[in-house]
């Protein structure tokens, strides 16, 4: 049996009114459905790359992701402004390219995609219970649960659902009531040696501060011995020899 990926070698794409990328022709119509088959465009792509990073910290595999896209990059816009892209065979994580990534739907179920999407739902939810404080530990079902929600309403409303949408929003996911600073889900979780650092810089910062304590509370008893002095010097028993001439 041919190899349909040998077949996978240029596909169309047009611009949608919703500003995502939708193949409008490929070169293997048998093993591909066009309809409602999305692309996703360089920027989008470096903005999925933004959102991996953090799960870098929590056993992100980079070869999951490289497997589960096939590379493209433009080689004619048409006067339709559709544009003509053809396969290449860079890394999608390492290329110089303006990259358009077509994800791995062949096998919706267990493909390269499928492994992908399961493989950043669980970190998403490993990094939210470590960042947040829930009552109850986070689950992959109530992530995944959330986004069949959203597809759902998209189907009923007739929109297809793009690539794109999809991972952004499990990669931007956040429990509703919840919040989670953009310092605190970059920094990930810290190492022994993060901790100590900051312990040594709390301890140098209580330090300085009770030497410049010391400091203040020594130049209060310098001001009250002077103003002994002066008081001793005002309050001195008169000269003797002085009393004796006056009478």
């Amino acid at each position: 049996m041919p190899n349909p990926t040998s077949k996978l070698t240029w596909c169309k794409a047009r611009l949608g009114e919703d500003m995502n990328w939708w193949i409008k022709e490929i070169s293997d119509p048998v093993h591909w459905d066009v309809d409602g088959l999305g692309v996703i465009d360089p920027r989008q792509f470096q903005h999925i790359l933004d959102l991996i990073e953090p799960l870098s910290d929590y056993g992100l595999q980079t070869d999951i992701v490289e497997e589960a896209f096939y590379s493209f990059g433009i080689d004619e816009i048409e006067e339709d402004k559709t544009i003509l892209l053809k396969r290449i065979k860079d890394s999608i994580l390492d290329s110089d390219e303006q990259i358009f990534a077509l994800p791995d739907v062949l096998d919706e179920e267990k493909g390269p995609y499928a492994d992908f999407i399961d493989h950043i739902t669980k970190l998403r939810i490993k990094l939210l219970n470590d960042l947040i404080d829930f009552s109850k530990s986070l689950t992959v079902e109530e992530l995944e649960e959330e986004i069949r929600e959203t597809q759902n309403a998209d189907y009923m409303e007739g929109r297809a659902s793009h690539f794109f949408n999809e991972i952004s929003a499990i990669l931007e996911y956040v429990p509703k009531g919840f919040e989670l600073d953009e310092d605190e889900e970059s920094t990930g979780p810290k190492s022994e040696d993060e901790v100590l650092e900051k312990d040594l810089a709390d301890v140098d910062a209580g330090t300085e501060v009770e030497e410049n304590i010391v400091a203040d509370e020594t130049m209060k008893w310098d001001e009250e011995e002077e103003e002994e002095d002066k008081y001793e010097e005002t309050t001195s028993p008169p000269d003797e020899d002085a009393e004796d001439e006056k009478k």
